[in-house]
């Protein structure tokens, strides 16, 4: 089977690369390699790889944004198999899906059956716009802060240190100061619920986000469900404490947080709030018009490595 590598060099604030020049001196079988060079390219070469229809194994090495594009990249292609190599910074990916660590289990994978496990992918459709969602999408506090953290120099410098998880953290204190709650209307095949001083709603696809946080813990990226997770009604002291809670999942005791299972979500703010998908900005909300949040079960297929 043919394997082929994406690797975005730029992630990680560079570090990617020098992983990755380490990381090929140890692969002993034959493959094809592209690097990226700008936002987008990775699923434009995952396209361009999974034309031919062929059977193949790409490997995307990077951060979270790198996989979500390569992953964007082969939805139409049910022979394709997408392997993982984290060397981002939040790395939320490898917490909710198997990744490889090391290239001596690359060499093991490439020379054994490929063995693979189906999983879903997210989808949100706005007024104008369609995207996906691998880990989780969200509208409000969390997606202001993740397109503060991405715009932000502040992260580059931390993830000199190998800190760059705590530049999340540090956003989340800053805009807690500034932040102006919404109403949200969520509605689901089956019931409609309207919540009242949100701070943020979380789309789910697997358990975690904004590097570590176990913002969903029964998410299941194979179950053919998604989940959101409200919070609202909070005072800014007591969502410096969920945030606190949720590297360990233990916000979903507060009252103030509410989890619904569903296979789709229709959300409607009341004003224009900041989305993302993946942690990447994804526009801002229509007020009083309707996003849709929903799930494809089984569209792609990752490696098995156990």
């Amino acid at each position: 089977m043919k394997t082929t590598f994406i690797v975005n060099p730029a992630a990680g604030d560079g570090k990617s690369l020098k992983r990755w020049e380490k990381f090929k001196k140890d692969l002993n079988f034959p493959y094809e390699l592209y690097m990226t060079t700008r936002p987008k390219h990775a699923t434009e070469l995952a396209e361009m790889c999974v034309q031919s229809g062929e059977p193949q194994l790409l490997i995307a090495f990077g951060g979270d944004g790198t996989v979500h594009e390569v992953i964007e990249g082969v939805l139409s292609c049910p022979n394709c198999i997408i392997g993982v190599i984290c060397a981002g910074s939040a790395n939320d990916f490898a917490r909710g899906f198997q990744s490889f660590q090391h290239a001596t289990e690359v060499n093991q994978y490439v020379q054994s059956d490929g063995k693979t496990l189906k999983m879903d992918i997210g989808n949100v459709i706005t007024r104008s716009e369609h995207y996906t969602f691998v880990n989780n999408a969200g509208i409000g506090f969390d997606a202001y802060v993740a397109y503060q953290v991405n715009k932000s120099p502040v992260k580059k410098v931390l993830n000199k240190f190998s800190l760059g998880k705590l530049a999340y953290t540090f956003f989340v204190m800053k805009t807690l100061v500034t932040f102006k709650n919404f109403t949200l209307k969520v509605e689901t095949p089956t019931n409609c619920q309207i919540f009242k001083e949100v701070w943020f709603s979380t789309i789910s696809n697997q358990p975690y986000f904004g590097g570590g946080m176990k913002i969903s813990p029964q998410s299941n990226p194979a179950d053919g469900e998604i989940e959101i997770t409200v919070v609202h009604h909070l005072s800014r002291l007591k969502l410096m404490l969920l945030f606190a809670s949720v590297f360990y999942g233990k916000h979903t005791s507060f009252k103030e947080v509410q989890q619904i299972t569903s296979t789709s979500f229709r959300l409607t703010t009341n004003e224009s709030m900041y989305r993302h998908t993946d942690g990447e900005y994804a526009n801002k909300t229509t007020p009083l018009v309707a996003d849709e949040f929903s799930v494809q079960s089984k569209k792609w297929q990752i490696t098995n490595l156990i």
